[in-house]
């Protein structure tokens, strides 16, 4: 062979070399573009469920939008999706947490206009996808980019419907987004002609798992994180060493369609065994990658996480069994919380049962046990209750008829009824019923029998119940007496037919027949005549009579003979008037008697004086004593005289009663009165004005003033007046720095003809003048003393 042909044979080998590895890379390029176009066949079958979801959630979306609802994400929990309601203005009106982690955004603390989020080079697209949305009602694989409140570039796929009110008019629309960034990115490299197999693994936000023979060779960070173990303990592992299948009779359905059909693709649930011990639910899209003879290469599973779907897809189950629970119960208050405490459930007769002005649904997710701490306070022994309550939680074993006692009075029984699913605690269940009737009736009705018998049998009443046509059901002996008819002849008769009464005291006892049928109680008088003719007066305590529901079922009355209490009330009033009459006598007499004493009084001072004039010189120094003592004894006398006249007449003089200027009168007494040269009369503060007889008060302010200036020993001598007041009176005080008045004497010079030491001029009325003035305005007077110190009276004026 020829060096040309052995060279022209090598370059032919080296590009048949050449060849064959291009070829098994643009295999391998098939495969991984197969497979990427697989994984978004699968996005795009369950962009077409989220679909068929949203219609479904349409009709109760509408509801809530036309309640207002603030809780709509509540209707969408199985939605893990960014899911998105806005008004036709893209104004979002609500959004569930994934779509606020997802946008950024927070619609309850800021307007959010979708329309603002999209990118520039969509907008154009954006706004005729809008305009078909409008047109038809739905918009499907709606493919766009949006920046997020962090200013990051997403790529989004949207499925969107109309919602519209009831009269058919659109109001708002609801929408997924899809994140489909990473398939975007996925798509562009497999354009590019990259190693997509190696992008989707890594960047997948599903665990992916590539198997070969049943031994696991690659697994990607998602899956690594999943499960916790390094990506070369799983090497060493098999797929069934971490998982396990759910529903292994699907799963063997799905092996036999395998070799029937020839299908290489299937979904399955399974649950993975996480290094830490722990579990985790996993949604398994396995599909079979097979080469030219039909051979399996490997397969490839991908895992995404529904731990949490899970666990919600048990809660609803948990709940449904609850719930059946609760429908058997529904005759007594019920209460049913979860494992956590929370409350699930609550009917109308539990918010009934402790006055819970809320409607039961709105209770939901309430924490039970700070709901207790907070309305123990409700209970009796509420320290107790909150320890039996704990107590019932830890032994999580039925309880029956446990007792609360609420300080309103009220018994309840409630019943513990723990729910178990597969031996696992999932909640509990309580039912309260009201007793306070029952348990109290047979005690009411032993207390009610006790004290009934005790005031039959003791009471010197006369006691009668009537049902509410007046008939006679009970009447004790006393009221038998009083009405003068046998006890057995008075039970079924009418109340009225032994009393007798003429029509004025008829009326008066119909009238409070109308008012116990009202609920009101009263007592009043009435004239009865008995059958023997006697006339008697009685006094009647009513109220109304309750049956065990507490309706008003007839009356109960008290029945108190006053006969004698109204004669002697007339005899009292006689004797009022015969005093009254007595009185007036008296007045009458003591302005002739002062009249008449005054006139030989007056001839023996005008005797004495021209005896004084006349005898002047003749007279010694003992003659002129004795006539100026003579004279001043009549005047005493004269003085005496018009106290008396005074003190007899202050309760019976009519008052004239106006505005009287206290300042005024001071100033005037002040003027006539003598007034020593060393003391002063001072004013403490302005006095007031007030309504009341100017005489009475010019003999007040006389009296006091007129002791306190000539008592006083003091070189400066100061009588001070004040005054202040109270809701009810005015309160006047005199002041003055003499000699003092002994405590003994604080009663004793009130009183007529009493007064203190050997002054002569004193004819010991005065204080008792004040005393009766003050009494007639409804006040009262009082002293403060201290000997060689002063003295202080006050005394008050009803307003």
């Amino acid at each position: 062979m020829s060096k040309e042909q052995k060279s022209s044979l090598s370059l032919s080998n080296k590009d048949s070399s050449e060849i064959a590895l291009l070829q098994r890379a643009l295999n391998r390029e098939k495969r991984a573009r197969k497979q990427a176009e697989q994984l978004l066949e699968n996005k795009s079958k369950e962009l077409y469920d989220a679909s068929l979801h949203l219609r479904e959630a349409n009709g109760r979306l509408e509801s809530l939008l036309n309640k207002k609802d603030s809780k709509i994400d509540s209707a969408f929990v199985n939605i893990i999706d960014p899911y998105v309601v806005m008004d036709l203005s893209t104004r979002v009106i609500n959004m569930n947490t994934s779509a606020k982690e997802f946008l950024g955004f927070d619609h309850t603390k800021q307007d959010v206009h979708l329309i603002g989020l999209v990118h520039k080079d969509y907008e154009q697209y954006t706004a005729e996808s809008f305009k078909t949305l409008l047109q038809v009602g739905v918009l499907k694989n709606y493919n766009a980019k949006i920046y997020t409140k962090k200013n990051v570039e997403k790529s989004v796929n949207i499925n969107a419907s109309l919602i519209y009110d009831e009269d058919g008019s659109p109001i708002a629309a609801q929408g997924i987004i899809r994140d489909i960034t990473k398939e975007v990115q996925i798509k562009e490299l497999l354009e590019s002609q990259k190693k997509q197999q190696d992008i989707i693994v890594e960047n997948s936000s599903l665990g992916i798992v590539l198997v070969v023979n049943g031994k696991i060779v690659k697994a990607n960070k998602t899956f690594v994180e999943l499960l916790g173990y390094s990506e070369l303990e799983l090497k060493k592992m098999s797929i069934d060493d971490i998982s396990t299948i759910e529903d292994v009779s699907l799963y063997e359905d799905i092996l036999k369609n395998n070799k029937t059909v020839g299908t290489d693709k299937f979904s399955i649930v399974r649950k993975f065994h996480k290094k830490n011990g722990k579990s985790i639910w996993g949604k398994t899209s396995v599909s079979t990658v097979r080469n030219h003879k039909g051979e399996i290469d490997y397969k490839v599973a991908m895992v995404e996480d529904i731990t949490n779907d899970k666990i919600s897809e048990e809660l609803i189950k948990a709940s449904e069994e609850r719930l059946s629970t609760l429908i058997t119960n529904l005759q007594t208050g019920v209460l049913l919380e979860d494992e956590n405490r929370k409350m699930v459930l609550a009917n109308q007769k539990f918010c009934d049962l402790f006055q819970i002005p809320i409607a039961p649904e709105k209770l939901s997710g309430v924490d039970c046990k700070k709901a207790l701490d907070k309305y123990k306070h409700l209970f009796v022994d509420p320290e107790h209750l909150i320890k039996r309550t704990n107590y019932i939680f830890k032994k999580k074993e039925l309880v029956l008829s446990d007792e609360l006692e609420l300080i309103d009075g009220r018994t309840f029984e409630r019943d513990y009824i723990p729910l178990f699913i597969d031996d696992i605690y999932k909640g509990h269940l309580w039912t309260y019923n009201d007793v306070t009737l029952r348990k109290n009736y047979r005690k009411n009705l032993e207390i009610q029998k006790e004290k009934y018998s005790s005031i039959i049998a003791n009471m010197n009443l006369g006691l009668v119940e009537i049902d509410g046509d007046r008939t006679i059901l009970m009447a004790n002996h006393r009221y038998s007496e009083m009405i003068g008819v046998p006890q057995e002849e008075l039970f079924g008769q009418n109340v009225l037919e032994f009393m007798n009464l003429d029509e004025e005291n008829l009326d008066k006892v119909n009238g409070q027949f109308e008012k116990r049928k009202k609920d009101q109680s009263d007592s009043y008088e009435v004239e009865i005549t008995l059958n023997n003719g006697e006339k008697k007066h009685w006094l009647i305590s009513g109220a109304p009579r309750y049956d065990e529901a507490g309706k008003i079922v007839g009356s109960i009355g008290v029945h108190l003979d006053i006969t004698k209490q109204k004669e002697l009330e007339l005899q009292k009033q006689n004797l009022v008037n015969e005093l009254e009459e007595s009185n007036q006598g008296l007045q009458e007499y003591a302005h002739i008697v002062s009249h008449d004493l005054k006139s030989p009084l007056r001839s023996v001072t005008a005797l004495a004086t021209w005896l004084y004039d006349d005898y002047n010189d003749v007279l010694d120094e003992n003659g002129k004593y004795n006539l100026q003592m003579m004279m001043e004894k009549v005047e005493g006398m004269d003085k005496l005289i018009d106290g008396i006249l005074k003190y007899s007449t202050v309760n019976s003089d009519t008052l004239d009663n106006t505005d009287v200027d206290v300042n005024q009168v001071v100033r005037e007494i002040g003027e006539i009165i003598y007034i020593p040269d060393h003391v002063s009369i001072k004013v403490a503060n302005t006095l007031p004005v007030i309504q009341a007889d100017k005489v009475k008060i010019h003999q007040l302010f006389q009296n006091f003033l007129s002791n306190a200036v000539v008592n006083i020993e003091k070189k400066v001598g100061i009588v001070e007046i004040a005054s202040k007041e109270t809701t009810t009176h005015w309160e006047f005080s005199i002041k003055d720095n003499g000699v003092g008045i002994p405590k003994e004497y604080h009663e004793k010079i009130f009183k007529i003809f009493q007064s203190i030491g050997n002054n002569e001029r004193s004819t010991g009325i005065g204080l008792s003048i004040v005393k009766k003035i003050v009494d007639r305005y409804r006040g009262k007077v009082w002293l403060e003393s201290e000997i060689g110190v002063g003295t202080t009276f006050h005394f008050t004026i009803k307003k």
